[in-house]
């Protein structure tokens, strides 16, 4: 019973005596109450910079921000607000009342009393920002959309046919086969944007594979898109790396653009579809069906066919803009300039774009020069295309420009590096009038441009930076440049050289280029 009475006395005294102690602790603890709450406003205030730093640095870097980052730091900049005003408030509270008698008791409890809850919820919010260990993460690459191309009843055809074989459950390796320059690529690149607005599957992936396949390459093409990074070096443990991540989608489709023989899927990492990933599918292109159905064993292939004369003319007029419509005599010109481009949707559009605004002379030599007979002997090169993209060529403005194109078509791959374009282009002082390699930079900017809108330089594909450049296009500019200003003298290696050139020719050539 004394205990009872004891234990019962206890809570009763609590009762009594607390309402009454912790005000005056308020009261007596007022300076200490009023420092700690500035001291936790001023580490919040920290915490919360180093987050919003890491946030723009993030930001710098293509990443994408967690959401729970953003929600912490708008609770973070409301409290510090109203915990700042609590401490003005207690700078501008008078001191003391009845004319200085006394301190102003209400005045101090009131402030005291706040800042104590405040200094609480300070500590709660710095603390769930200590937990937040990664502010943001790195998003896998997504292909540049490509502009809405002209709707060619061949080429919608094509996509739908390869649409229907994605579709069919059956179906797992599907081929797309034609010459260079007739829009493989392109169709693919079409079929990956409908694939992926149709949902049709948890990933695609697209990666070039060209004539000498560069492994590393392809596998960091698509891991990059799988938003993953390797930490292996060998060849073959990245392989490992990359075939355990793509056996986690559910669903995926691989794109390999232009094949040339047979690849390796073991050796890249890609599961094969029938043994291993049944949710796995393949897109193929090459220039051989025989590369896809016989050596790849693709079960549906489709032909990319060249363009017939109404769709040529509908993809020349479109590339030309306004340059036909502005000037009706110069129709029937442009109409026998497509009709020489032979079907091909590369030099129709190489040379649209460089005829474009120009004179009606101009329009008519064109022609002239396509009608006459080329040798090129360039393999994959027919003597009608070649004549269109010389024509593209001969049409750009300047020793420079044309210099600095017959440069990036010495690249052996289909990446070109505009890091060592600036490094070459300075060591052949391609790039007059410049002072420092600032000036070299913002020079080779422009000319990049220039061929871009030229149709003779194009962007990678995806996010990386760098640029590329047709084979085809690429083979014309190494024709010319053994014949023109370079005079470059160029070998493959691994090949015997079974000539070499006269004494009284070497002369000519300012570069010798070996190519893999």
């Amino acid at each position: 019973m004394v205990e009872i009475g004891v234990s019962v006395a206890a809570k009763v005294s609590g009762y009594l005596v607390d309402p009454v102690v912790r005000p005056l602790g308020y009261l007596f603890n007022y300076r200490t109450n009023i420092e700690d709450l500035s001291e936790k406003v001023e580490m919040l205030r920290d915490a919360r910079d180093r987050q919003q730093h890491s946030v723009d640095e993030a930001k710098r870097n293509g990443h994408v921000i967690f959401d729970d980052v953003p929600n912490w730091l708008t609770r973070a900049d409301g409290f510090i607000q109203d915990a700042s005003k609590i401490l003005e408030d207690q700078k501008a509270a008078p001191k003391s009342c009845f004319n200085g008698l006394c301190p102003n008791l209400l005045s101090r409890h009131r402030l005291s009393r706040e800042a104590t809850k405040k200094a609480a919820v300070a500590a709660q919010i710095h603390g769930v920002g200590l937990q937040i260990e990664r502010v943001s993460y790195r998003p896998p690459l997504q292909d540049i959309r490509s502009a809405p191309s002209e709707a060619l009843p061949s080429r919608l055809e094509a996509l739908n046919q390869v649409m229907e074989a994605l579709k069919d459950s059956n179906i797992n390796r599907i081929g797309v086969w034609g010459l260079g320059g007739v829009g493989k690529s392109t169709l693919v690149k079409q079929v990956a944007e409908q694939a992926a607005q149709e949902k049709l599957f948890d990933k695609v992936l697209t990666a070039s594979v060209l004539q000498t396949p560069d492994f590393k390459k392809i596998q960091g093409e698509l891991a990059d898109m799988l938003g993953m990074k390797f930490d292996e070096e060998s060849e073959k443990g990245r392989a490992t790396r990359l075939h355990q991540r793509m056996k986690d989608e559910k669903t995926i489709l691989v794109i390999l653009d232009d094949l040339w023989a047979e690849l390796d899927l073991d050796k890249v990492g890609i599961p094969s579809p029938a043994d291993h990933h049944k949710g796995c599918k393949l897109l193929l292109t090459s220039r051989n069906r025989d590369v896809l159905s016989n050596q790849m064993g693709t079960q549906k292939d489709f032909p990319v066919e060249h363009l017939q004369e109404d769709e040529a003319w509908i993809l020349f007029e479109n590339k030309a803009g306004d340059s036909i419509k502005n000037n009706p005599d110069l129709e029937s010109i442009a109409m026998d300039i497509a009709k020489e481009c032979a079907g091909l949707p590369l030099a129709i559009a190489t040379l649209a774009k460089a005829l474009k605004n120009k004179s009606e002379s101009i329009w008519k030599d064109a022609l002239v020069q396509l009608k006459r007979p080329t040798s090129t002997n360039i393999t994959g090169v027919g003597e009608k295309v070649f004549s269109s993209l010389k024509l593209s060529y001969d049409y750009l403005e300047g020793y420079e420009v044309k210099s600095f194109f017959l440069l990036c078509g010495l690249y052996p791959h289909n990446y070109i590096s505009t890091r060592d374009l600036l490094k070459y282009g300075v060591g052949l002082r391609l790039f007059q009038g410049t002072n420092s390699l600032e000036e070299a930079k913002n020079r080779m900017d422009a000319l990049v441009d220039n061929l871009k809108a030229s149709n003779l330089l194009l962007e990678t594909g995806y996010n990386i930076v760098g640029l590329r450049m047709h084979d085809v296009v690429r083979n014309t500019a190494r024709k010319i440049a053994s014949k023109e200003y370079y005079h470059a003298l160029t070998f493959q290696k691994g090949v015997k050289v079974e000539e070499w050139p006269k004494m009284d020719e070497l002369h000519k050539f300012i570069m010798i280029k070996v190519n893999d």
